[in-house]
């Protein structure tokens, strides 16, 4: 009994770490930078591009390695190939069209939205 439930923990372990994006950020957003600085980001199950106003394009391989839901705000972990660690939140609860990308220490990187650009006061209701 204890070596079966240890393969089936292996087994999600494996298929956890394996795991290709969710649906629920794969595809384009509009971005900006803290500097407010204008970015496109368009993530697809296996890599992520990254492209900057000047037309400068730069693509990343990565692995979702942790989803959170609490209180109907989810949170997304990938790595990166390079070995960082980045979160895909969505903080406004049921909205998965406005969002942030965080480093691993938790601040913000870029404000992402579906439809267009998004102010960090929108996120987070600061006036």
């Amino acid at each position: 009994m204890r070596t079966l439930t240890n393969f089936l923990l292996c087994l999600v372990l494996i298929s956890l770490y394996s795991c290709s994006g969710s649906d629920t950020y794969r595809g384009a957003w509009k971005a900006i930078n803290e500097k407010g600085e204008k970015f496109e980001i368009n993530f697809e199950a296996k890599d992520f591009t990254i492209k900057d106003s000047t037309g400068k394009t730069d693509t990343y391989k990565y692995k979702q390695n942790a989803v959170s839901i609490k209180n109907s705000i989810e949170t997304y972990g990938i790595q990166v190939s390079d070995g960082k660690s980045y979160q895909i939140n969505f903080p406004i609860a049921n909205d998965e069209t406005k969002g942030v990308i965080k480093d691993a220490a938790g601040r913000p990187l870029y404000i992402i939205g579906r439809s267009g650009y998004v102010q960090y006061e929108e996120i987070y209701g600061l006036k």
